[in-house]
């Protein structure tokens, strides 16, 4: 059986998820809203939140803002300055291994470890997006005309992969074969890292931004379209030559968020109109887990254990529905 537990939030939902079993919800107002028992109203930006991501090992999140500051929030509901920026905005952040951040503004970016230490990589154009690879800690950082990769902790000069167009935001699979970009036009680019093999995946009526590996890195699943778009990651080329899995398919919205199940074949669909449904790959059997809201989905996220799934939107709604 389905319910949902609706959570009162002040605003724009930027990011939705678990900081340990807690869901958080972080909010452009600068207030992360995390329930644990009550639910606790936490400042942790003295302006605007600009971006958010839970710390690789879940017992935290990462937030960075429009006043400069990077902070790490707890379950308890503790905030720790990381580090600052004073009068940058930092709309960019990556949580790699070992406690590792990264964030960026303008034409810079900033590698944060564990013990304090920072380095700074200058670009000549202004950084789209940040992912760290699934072992070790190696950056790629998007930008205009492509993708810089480079290692943080190593001297050296980047490796430079090519495409026309504003990269906005960059992913690596989860087995590392594969780095994709989300673009300015609507397309998603991709390579093959062992021989810079380049990868097209176009057909949107609008931008992608919100994308999801599945639990094996089997597929990616996309917003943008009128359906979920889920790219395989199968063969030796990647998508191409394939054709992508459309799930939820609705011809009176459009999909604005995705998230795959941490445990099964399973994504979670969020769209235009506020609805969240969830499909499976291998019937496209489809379930309704919300009804349609006021507002577009922003955000979707699982637990650990695919049994709780929160949501945000754009305007001031959220919740955490269980499947229990």
């Amino acid at each position: 059986m389905t319910t949902i537990a609706p959570v009162d939030v002040d605003g724009f939902v930027v990011r939705a998820g678990f900081i340990n079993a807690s869901p958080f919800f972080a909010c452009g107002s600068g207030t992360v809203h995390v329930v644990a028992g009550s639910v606790a109203d936490i400042a942790a930006h003295r302006g605007g939140l600009l971006a958010a991501r839970p710390a690789l090992d879940g017992r935290s999140l990462i937030s960075s803002g429009d006043d400069g500051r990077v902070v790490r929030i707890d379950e308890t509901g503790e905030v720790t300055l990381l580090s600052e920026r004073a009068r940058k905005w930092i709309d960019l952040l990556a949580c790699g291994p070992s406690g590792a951040v990264a964030f960026a503004a303008g034409r810079t970016a900033w590698v944060r470890f564990s013990d304090g230490r920072e380095k700074e990589f200058s670009f000549d154009r202004a950084v789209g997006g940040l992912a760290f690879a699934p072992k070790g800690l190696r950056l790629a950082v998007a930008r205009y005309d492509g993708v810089s990769l480079t290692w943080a902790n190593a001297g050296g000069d980047p490796v430079e992969l090519s495409w026309k167009g504003a990269h906005l935001d960059v992913s690596f699979s989860p087995d590392g074969k594969y780095l994709v970009t989300t673009m300015q036009e609507n397309a998603l680019h991709g390579w093959r890292l062992s021989d810079a093999q380049d990868m097209r995946m176009t057909g949107y009526p609008s931008k992608v931004k919100s994308w999801s590996w599945s639990r094996k890195g089997r597929y990616l699943a996309t917003a943008g379209a009128t359906a979920a778009v889920l790219w395989p990651f199968t063969g030796k080329t990647g998508p191409m030559g394939q054709t992508p899995l459309q799930l939820g398919t609705r011809g009176d919205a459009l999909v604005t968020c995705v998230a795959c199940h941490p445990k099964e074949d399973v994504v979670a669909i969020g769209y235009g109109d506020g609805m969240v449904l969830m499909g499976r790959f291998e019937d496209q059997a489809e379930v309704l887990l919300r009804r349609p809201g006021q507002a577009a989905i922003t955000t979707l996220g699982w637990d650990a254990d695919g049994l709780r799934l929160v949501f945000g939107s754009e305007d001031a709604e959220a919740g955490v529905i269980s499947l229990q």
